[in-house]
């Protein structure tokens, strides 16, 4: 018996789709959401994420001395 079956077809899809975004396998990532409580959507968002931040890396746009010291001041503890 084929185990995806178990499981919608849409999941499935969503499985395949982030497995083939990052360097995960399918099981990494059904692992992930059962030991750690990260959900689909969440991994998903998480990858997007960082190709976000690798794209913007590529294109040398990175945060200025200015902009890091503004967030850490913001959380700073007084």
């Amino acid at each position: 018996m084929d185990k995806r079956n178990d499981i919608s077809k849409d999941l499935d899809r969503r499985i395949d789709a982030l497995a083939n975004r990052s360097s995960l396998t399918r099981g990494q990532i059904i692992e992930d959401a059962l030991a750690h409580g990260r959900s689909l959507a969440w991994q998903e968002k998480w990858v997007e994420g960082v190709q976000a931040g690798l794209e913007e890396a590529e294109r040398g746009d990175f945060a200025t001395e200015d902009e890091i010291a503004l967030v850490l001041n913001k959380y700073a503890t007084r």
